[in-house]
């Protein structure tokens, strides 16, 4: 932006909205736009046209009828990539009571972002509809015990011992489903804010599978890890490239673990957009059918459901990678037949730092 004294209070002006708002011209060419806008829309430059940017009629319909002379119009606007954001958008006229003129600000854009609202919404009501579906089993059973030990294994200690046992893993389960309902959910609020911290990937990944190693051994499986020597930097958040580490080598581990071995790579790639760090785990087990392939991230979308409930699968965790993923602005890819195991590839962008 130029650093005249008009130009320099009008974009003072701008960075203490506090949220993602710009000037635009009598002719809808943008004059200025504080960083909140910069970071959401980086193709916004002064001096271009807002319909090189943003390409949404609601919101152009909006600019031009208050240049035709309404004082302020509303609209909504959605984006559906990189990842999902909505915003509630107000155009406002700057009526200067002078004569317009080119490079002066006519039109105010000011986007409040509806995104967290919208998440939250939809994070109730799939709450509601999948704990409620996923808990009748357990609970079902969790009674049915209950009331047989209440009643005709009262003096059983033999029965009692066993149910109890049941009923522990039952419980079990259920901890497990709602403690990973409720890290998707959290993903999903803040999904729509990319992490920003310097994390070497390399040296997590190795960290992550160290500590993993004693269970994978324990049932029967071994894992290795390789990386470069240098690191991989990618802008993250520790705790949730933890999580995509060890739901992955878990994954691996419980349903490839068959081949008695699981491999983790993480190294440099190029990819369209540039370097990038990927994270490859491969397992060597029966594999997975293509049909099932395009769903295997869908929420509670189990290949077979009995085999994944006796394994303690809460057929939430690919679920819970592939919005880690998305929030870190990477891609998670997956390769597979029947016979020759599984990889699953999750792509970041590096730190251009």
């Amino acid at each position: 932006m130029p650093g005249d004294d008009g130009s320099s209070l009008a974009l003072a002006m701008l960075e203490a909205v506090g949220d993602p708002a710009m000037l635009l011209d009598a002719a809808g060419v943008v004059v200025a736009a504080n960083s909140d806008a910069r970071r959401s829309w980086p193709g916004l430059a002064r001096g271009r046209h807002l319909s090189m940017s943003l390409r949404s009629p609601d919101v152009l319909s909006a600019v031009e009828a208050v240049r035709r002379g309404e004082a302020r119009a509303l609209c909504e606007y959605a984006e559906r990539v990189p990842v999902e954001r909505f915003f509630r958008l107000t155009v406002s006229a700057l009526d200067s009571g002078e004569e317009a003129a080119p490079e002066r600000p006519a039109v105010m854009l000011v986007f409040r972002d509806l995104t967290e609202e919208r998440r939250l919404e939809m994070m109730r009501a799939d709450f509601v509809s999948n704990a409620s579906h996923e808990l009748r089993t357990p609970l079902a059973s969790l009674l049915g015990f209950i009331e047989t030990l209440q009643g005709p294994a009262r003096g059983d200690e033999k029965a009692r011992e066993r149910f109890l046992d049941i009923m522990r893993e039952q419980a079990r389960r259920m901890a497990r489903l709602i403690d990973d309902l409720l890290s998707l959910s959290r993903i999903e609020m803040s999904e729509h804010r990319r992490p920003e911290t310097p994390i070497d990937l390399a040296d997590l990944a190795r960290q992550t599978v160290e500590t993993m190693r004693k269970a994978a051994e324990d049932r029967g499986v071994a894992v290795a890890f390789s990386a470069p020597d240098g690191p991989l930097v990618v802008p993250g958040e520790r705790d949730d490239l933890i999580r995509v580490v060890e739901n992955l080598v878990e994954n691996a581990v419980k349903y490839g673990g068959d081949g008695g071995r699981v491999e983790v790579t993480a190294r440099r790639i190029a990819t369209t957009t540039g370097p990038a760090a990927e994270l490859a785990v491969r397992d060597f087990g029966p594999g997975i059918a293509p049909e099932h392939l395009p769903r295997l991230t869908e929420r509670f979308y189990r290949v077979d459901t009995a085999a994944s409930r006796a394994k303690g699968g809460t057929g939430l965790g690919l679920a819970i990678v592939k919005h880690i993923v998305i929030r870190h602005r990477g891609r998670l890819a997956m390769e597979s037949k029947p016979g020759e195991g599984a990889t699953f590839r999750a792509i970041f962008p590096l730190d251009p730092a």
